[in-house]
């Protein structure tokens, strides 16, 4: 399972069985209850580990929001009990806005997707990785 954790909302994505392609599941807007459904959702789809987005600054460094993404990772991993893995995301967000941009989706439908699609490209990249090893 991958994660795109924001401000406002938590893009999901899966993998099919094999590891081999992630598809952007849903979006969940944080209010509070976010743990429970993301652990609702690993267990349903029998998820092995998760990966949660990192954003580095673009020199490496880990900033405010890199280490509130830390603290949730961790949070995570002692609520789902599941290997919880940070993954860098940098571009990540404008990676996904692009695509729906040229795919010439409205601005409103972006909204309700680029979370998704964001944390889809997480969860690729990180599947990617793993095949080239």
């Amino acid at each position: 399972m991958g994660l795109d954790y924001g401000d406002r909302r938590i893009g999901v994505a899966l993998s099919d069985p094999l590891g081999w392609t992630a598809q952007g599941l849903e979006v969940l807007q944080r209010k509070g209850s976010e743990l429970e459904r993301i652990a609702q959702l690993a267990a349903e789809h029998e998820v092995s580990e998760i990966i949660v987005g990192l954003p580095k600054n673009m020199n490496g460094t880990i900033g405010p929001r890199g280490e509130i993404c830390i603290a949730f990772a961790e949070e995570l991993r002692q609520a789902v009990h599941l290997p919880v893995h940070l993954w860098d995301e940098r571009l990540t967000t404008v990676s996904a806005q692009r695509t729906l941009l040229e795919a010439d989706v409205s601005r409103n439908k972006r909204k309700q997707v680029v979370d998704k699609l964001a944390a889809a490209l997480i969860l690729q990249n990180y599947l990617d990785s793993k095949m080239k090893r």
